[in-house]
Parts: C-alpha cells; sequence; structure tokens
C-alpha cells in the first residue's frame, strides 16, 4: 500500500476542497505523475492515492446527512437527522471478543492513536436501489482487528449497534430485533477496501451516520455497514445478520451488490443517484458496486444468486 497520505483524525477539510481535489487526482492520474513523483508530501495534495477511490463527484454533505436509514431513529430518511442529536457518544468503547488474543474494551480515544486515519471517497448503494458518493474519513478494520490479535480459528465477524432507547426512538418500536447485528467474513474483514470510518468531509462523522465509528464495505449493499458500533465478537460460525433474520427471503448474508440478482420486490440492475435531480435517467449498477476487480476474487467458485 506504498503512497498512502494519512490525515489527522482532528482535520477540517471544506467540501469544495475534497471537489477540487477529486479534480487534481483526475488530472495527475491522466498525465501519468502520480507514480515516482518527487514532491514533498506537504506540497502535495492531502489525499489517499491507494487507486481505491472513485473520481465520480461526492455528494455534499447535506445530502449525505439528511438522507439515509439508521432505523434506530425510525424509518423516514429525514429521522435520523432530527433526532439523532440525543444520541451520546463520547466516551465511547467498543469490546471486542470471542475468538481474540487480547480481548477486552477498546476506547476510542486508544484506537484512534494507534490506526491510520486517511480518506476514501467511495460508492455507496443502498439495497432500496438509490446511490451515492462518499468521502469517508477512517482506518481499515483489519488495523483494529490486529490490535486485538485474530485466533487462527476465527472465522467472522460480528458486529452489534449500540442500544439505548432511551437515546434512539427507533428501539423502542418493534420495527427490527435489537439491537442490530451484522457480520462478515472474516477475509472480507481484513480486505483493504473494509474501513471503520470516523468522519465525512474531513468533521468528525455526524450522529444520524453512525457516530463516531461505523463499519463501510463498499461492495455490499448499504445495510451491511453497521452503524454506531459498540461491539465486535470473532466466531467461528457464521453470524445471522439482522435483515437475514427478519426475512431470509429478501436479504443475505453477504449482500454483495449485484445487478443481475433482483430483490425479491424490485430489480437491482439500476439506481438512482441522490442530488443528480428529478429527472435525471437511472443509472446502471456495476458489479461489487465498480469494486469487481479488487474483490471478485473473495468469492471465486461461489454461486452469487444462491449466496445473495
Amino acid at each position: 500500500m506504498a503512497g498512502r497520505i494519512n490525515r489527522p483524525y482532528s482535520e477540517v477539510t471544506p467540501e469544495r476542497v475534497y471537489l477540487n481535489r477529486r479534480a487534481v487526482i483526475g488530472g495527475l492520474a491522466g498525465a501519468g505523475l502520480l507514480a515516482g513523483t518527487g514532491a514533498r508530501a506537504q506540497e502535495m495534495p492531502q489525499f489517499s492515492i491507494e487507486g481505491f477511490d472513485t473520481t465520480e463527484a461526492p455528494n455534499s454533505f447535506e445530502e449525505i446527512t439528511n438522507y439515509n436509514n439508521f432505523y434506530e431513529f425510525g424509518t423516514g430518511k429525514e429521522d435520523p437527522a432530527r433526532y439523532a442529536g440525543a444520541l451520546t457518544t463520547d466516551p465511547w468503547s467498543v469490546e471486542i471478543d470471542g475468538l481474540v488474543e487480547r480481548p477486552g474494551s477498546y476506547g476510542l480515544g486508544d484506537i484512534l492513536s494507534k490506526v491510520d486515519i486517511d480518506e476514501r471517497i467511495y460508492r455507496f448503494r443502498c439495497v432500496e436501489a438509490w446511490s451515492m458518493v462518499i468521502p469517508w474519513n477512517g482506518f481499515e478494520l483489519n488495523q483494529l482487528l490486529d490490535l486485538a490479535g485474530v485466533s487462527p480459528s476465527a472465522r467472522y465477524v460480528r458486529f452489534e449497534t449500540l442500544y439505548r432507547p432511551e437515546e434512539m426512538p427507533g428501539q423502542r418500536r418493534p420495527i427490527l430485533e435489537w439491537p442490530y447485528v451484522e457480520g462478515l467474513r472474516l477475509d472480507e474483514a481484513m480486505h483493504p477496501l473494509t474501513i471503520m470510518a470516523t468522519g465525512l468531509y474531513g468533521r468528525e462523522l455526524p450522529n444520524q451516520n453512525g457516530a463516531p465509528l461505523r463499519l463501510v464495505v463498499p461492495w455490499k449493499y448499504g445495510f451491511k455497514s453497521i452503524k454506531s458500533v459498540v461491539k465486535i465478537t470473532l466466531t467461528e460460525d457464521q453470524p445471522l445478520n439482522t435483515w437475514k433474520r427478519s426475512n431470509h427471503r429478501e436479504y443475505g448474508f453477504y449482500s454483495n451488490v449485484n445487478p443481475e440478482v433482483s430483490h425479491p420486490r424490485w430489480s437491482q440492475a439500476s439506481e438512482r443517484r441522490i442530488g443528480a435531480g428529478l429527472f435525471a435517467p437511472r443509472q446502471a449498477t456495476l458489479k461489487f458496486n465498480g469494486y469487481e476487480e479488487q474483490v471478485a476474487g473473495l468469492y471465486k467458485g461461489m454461486d452469487l444468486s444462491e449466496n445473495y
């Protein structure tokens, strides 16, 4: 992963700087100037140059923070922004247990002092067939798992969201079985594309987007990117994730973005880009959300229709 330029967690990067930065990336990459440059880091734009970022224009901060699903605060797209202000996110810790060498409660400040925070601009595809492009700040999940020390017998990673109904009004209703649970295969969790997000546009992660720590797995449907994580468990057995438990006919464990496999109630072949305008045409959905080159090998030999 040579060439990464890390950014301080507290650095604030205005939206316009991000947008200008993408233009710089496109221009430099097109001219073949990113590789082998002798410029000092402080003379270069501060962006991730690992080859994972999309060059598509990011959605605005307002779009990202005012249109999302976080059922712990209600089922409306506007509910998280309306009610998440009551959520207490400081102090915060993550319990890591199961098949690890160093189980325990890890304080967020301690975690952040030991990982590399950088910038990833990823496509985000909801299972409801809408999409965004989001500039995250965060660190690779593999760094956190390495801190805890993964045991050789571990095969899966289970994640759990905060359960605090006094601050999360959606949890007072039987919308889903609480607390929210998600899971990944260990190789998916250790993949460098998989991050724990800590911010947006260089700002601290807003409550409605899963503060202070959320999973982001860009080649999977958005509900896999569990928010406000408080517990991570390494297991030998595949965990039962919340949406699969709720409706196994419609939601599987893997939930890889796949235009060739329709949801039982709608096609996944195209998507509506948030912010594109009322009359903008839908765009074709990319297999693995455009990250096929990086992740398809994880599923070699698997039937992706059966293992949805």
